[in-house]
């Protein structure tokens, strides 16, 4: 069974003149287990169509099922509630907040779910370590690096073991390093069977995915797998803006990845389907209704 089934999903913003069709009519199956890249232009609808399938907004057209399960018009407690529980999200501003060490960033989640305070300081601090930042648990935010704080932005996703994670320009803010390092703990974490969805205008990060679905003006243009390890045909026509991947470039990435996480003899704890685009004639009709 698919984990995200969406079926002629549109998406209108604002009222009469100033109405606006993000999405129109989209059809999109994802199953269990992929890695996902969505690309397109600004204003393409990529953000839009990501925040309807991690339930922070609702499809005014359309039906959304998660899990075999329709979630397109529950309450807004309950799609709270599953978003909690189903929805670990990757921010490109990281979201981590100010006033808290990386340990309480993490174990943040789980106090909303009502975790006792021991298992969740265990649950983040074994998640802390396995990207590499249990040495940093007590450190405030603003005393890590780009990288570190999106390694722990990443901890945080999973520590309710969601069913998908999305991943919106996660690398955005990182120097070519610190973006190898975390794309290689995205590609960890999908091998171990989690459905991940990227965000992207960055043709190289679609190595690490096993299909990637282009979108334009809020339709999907075109959708198509792709050896891991590979930019597809499509995103190659991009490559243009950025410096192209060489074996010396994959050797960096291991390298990075290995020297970013600690080994624990070292480690210290400081104390202190998609449909081809159609004509938007059914969806403005509505609109025009």
């Amino acid at each position: 069974m698919p984990i995200i089934e969406l079926k002629e999903i549109s998406k209108i913003f604002g009222f009469g003149d100033a109405t606006t069709l993000a999405l129109d009519e989209i059809d999109l199956v994802i199953e269990k287990g992929e890695f996902v890249a969505i690309m397109g232009p600004s204003g393409s609808g990529k953000s839009t169509l990501m925040n309807l399938i991690g339930l922070l907004d609702r499809p005014t057209y359309g039906s959304y099922k998660l899990g075999g399960k329709d979630v397109s018009r529950l309450r807004t407690n309950q799609l709270a509630k599953i978003r909690r529980d189903r929805v670990g999200y990757v921010f490109q501003s990281f979201n981590l907040l100010p006033r808290l060490n990386v340990l309480e960033n993490v174990a943040l989640p789980l106090v909303y779910k009502g975790v006792g305070a021991n298992k969740r300081i265990k649950t983040a601090s074994a998640l802390l370590e396995r990207v590499g930042l249990s040495d940093r648990e007590y450190y405030l935010p603003k005393h890590l690096s780009g990288g570190q704080t999106q390694r722990a932005a990443i901890a945080r996703a999973l520590v309710n073991s969601p069913d998908i994670i999305i991943a919106d320009e996660p690398t955005g803010n990182l120097d070519s390093e610190s973006s190898r390092v975390v794309m290689e703990l995205l590609s960890d974490i999908h091998k171990l069977g989690n459905t991940i969805l990227l965000v992207t205008h960055n043709p190289e990060l679609t190595r690490y995915v096993n299909r990637v679905v282009y979108m334009h003006d809020g339709v999907i243009v075109h959708d198509e797998n792709t050896p891991i390890g590979e930019v597809p045909k499509l995103a190659r026509k991009a490559l243009n803006l950025f410096q192209r991947k060489t074996e010396e470039d994959d050797l960096a990435g291991v390298s990075a990845l290995m020297k970013a996480i600690p080994t624990k003899h070292t480690t210290k704890k400081p104390r202190a389907k998609a449909k081809k685009p159609t004509s938007r004639s059914k969806s403005m009709k509505r609109i025009k209704k």
